[in-house]
């Protein structure tokens, strides 16, 4: 080759170095490094997330993995792939992987009716303690109402695993056997019990040492403690006025089955990569594949979401402890979870061999969804639609709704609070119970009216009187139960005296279930 010739193909390169140089490799369709990075800092900003971990597994690798962020608002300390994260109901997706570990060693079938092997096992209709299968447990169409029972699980509960389960008895159902889904915990937790008396040690335990520990999982636990100072570990942040604020960690004995493990990303990454290799980790066995493919299968139909014209979604279902629908025209299964302040979301895409995990430490699952639904997209070869946008429009909107129902609410100009005589606020003072949640007490003092629930750490608020014995409990933790602010009905027997309430929730949170409450009155 002669001189020139050599010349002008290296004047050639020189060129392209600059393109060379700046060129990123692609990690999903479409989407390099940092647009990930671009797509998960616009989310942070647009719902006030403090802490996000990413992850993404191809093919058995961990081909993106990455934290942003702070663990606690107004602290140094970042966000990285070790960090643990509350993972809230991805949680009952491992109480059915140990149900399945049991079925897989034959020590009951999926079929069996729960009392079988749980004798203390009842519900309020005798024919459903005698017709309830194990998948009625972890299919969300047993009859109950929405998030029946929460009020043991949630909001500073001190009931135990086996009092909630002894409580099923009391607890009212609203709708037919398999006929609707209804998201419940409350038979997740009677599903860790299951698994409690079928092997005999601790539900914490059977998943800890069969599931986190066998599939590697590090830095992730069923036993979570209060926190200490320098762990490597997120805090749950809630909203005030636009600004993310930290909020206490909450100890919840009973809830661990259906939402109390804790785990790193890199944690969540080796459960997507046992997942998507049929149960498989390091070369043994962990989950029975056949099983896997039990827990994937739809059981329970839902409704399609919003925005299911945008993904050629035409159906969705529930299966055992997973979501599943057609999304752009492949399987995708998913979940989501919230508990302490937190949202995590696991969604695979089998066809693909994809898993995406995503964990935020801030009590919007509008930037959970936006990161799953966005990376999910990519991976099928879909970057048309702006899911940002899509997701920041529909909190803008729930925003406007929010405020026009507070405009027209309770303690509005439309319906102002009335001030009572301290004469008649007497008449309502005394202790109240409830079959299945217990006592709830209302004192009087210089103040006016308290409200306070028994077995919850220092669940209580201030009575605000409206016309007709109605009120409204405005709860003493504004970041942790304000959104629960809740009527409270009085109801008067033929001699005209207070004999019982009912409530509702003024806005709409489904796990501070007070709707399913019978308190009647046992003392003044």
């Amino acid at each position: 080759m002669s001189d020139a010739k050599i010349l002008s193909r290296l004047a050639g390169l020189l060129c392209l170095a600059p393109t060379l140089a700046w060129a990123q490799p692609q990690v999903l369709p479409g989407l390099t490094g940092p647009d990930i990075d671009t797509l998960v800092s616009g989310t942070q900003a647009a719902f006030n997330v403090p802490g996000v971990a990413v992850g993404i597994v191809k093919d058995g690798k961990v081909i993106f993995s990455r934290g942003y962020g702070h663990r606690r608002a107004g602290e140094s300390a970042t966000v990285d792939e070790m960090t643990r994260f509350a993972i809230g109901s991805n949680t009952k997706a491992f109480t059915t992987a140990a149900l399945s570990i049991l079925v897989h060693q034959n020590k009951l079938q999926w079929s069996d009716p729960v009392w079988q092997h749980m004798p203390e096992f009842a519900l309020a209709d005798p024919y459903l303690t005698r017709a309830f299968i194990v998948t009625d447990l972890l299919t969300h169409h047993s009859g109950m109402g929405q998030g029946a029972g929460d009020l043991m699980l949630f909001s500073r509960s001190r009931f135990t695993r086996s009092e909630v389960v002894n409580r099923l008895q009391y607890m009212p159902f609203t709708g037919g056997f398999r006929e609707k889904y209804a998201y419940n915990n409350l038979l997740y937790v009677t599903a860790g019990k299951l698994v409690e008396d079928i092997s005999h040690v601790s539900w914490e335990h059977f998943v800890q040492h069969n599931i986190l520990d066998a599939a590697d999982m590090k830095a992730c636990t069923t036993s979570p403690a209060k926190p200490k100072t320098g762990e490597n570990r997120a805090t749950g942040h809630s909203l005030d006025n636009g600004k993310a604020v930290p909020v206490a960690w909450e100890f919840l004995p009973a809830v661990a089955p259906a939402g109390g493990i804790e785990c790193s990303l890199s944690g969540m990454e080796s459960w997507v990569q046992m997942l998507l290799a049929h149960g498989v980790s390091n070369g043994h066995s962990v989950l029975a594949a056949d099983q896997i493919d039990e827990m994937w299968a739809p059981h329970a139909l839902l409704p399609l979401a919003d925005s299911a014209h945008l993904t050629n979604t035409h159906f969705r279902a529930y299966g055992l402890g997973w979501f599943t629908e057609d999304f752009y025209g492949a399987r995708r299964v998913w979940h989501t979870g919230t508990i302490q302040n937190m949202v995590s979301y696991v969604s695979f895409l089998p066809e693909k061999n994809v898993g995406i995990v995503i964990l935020t430490n801030q009590d919007d699952h509008h930037a959970t969804y936006t990161l799953a639904t966005a990376l999910s997209a990519a991976a099928m070869g879909h970057n048309e639609t702006d899911w940002l946008a899509y997701f920041r429009k529909e909190a803008q909107d729930n925003q406007k709704a929010a405020a026009r129902d507070e405009a027209d609410g309770p303690g509005s100009k439309a319906r102002p609070f009335i001030a009572l005589p301290a004469s008649e606020m007497a008449e309502y003072t005394g202790t109240y119970h409830d079959r299945w949640r217990g006592d709830a007490v209302i004192t009087q003092d210089s103040k006016g009216l308290r409200f306070v629930f028994g077995q919850a750490d220092d669940l209580g608020g201030t009575l605000r009187a409206l016309p007709h014995d109605l009120f409204v409990v405005q709860w003493d933790n504004r970041s942790r139960d304000g959104g629960d602010d809740s009527y409270v009905q009085f109801h008067r027997d033929m001699s005209g005296h207070i004999a019982s309430i009912s409530m509702a929730v003024v806005t709409s949170d489904f796990s501070f279930d007070v709707q399913d409450l019978n308190l009647k009155r046992v003392s003044h």
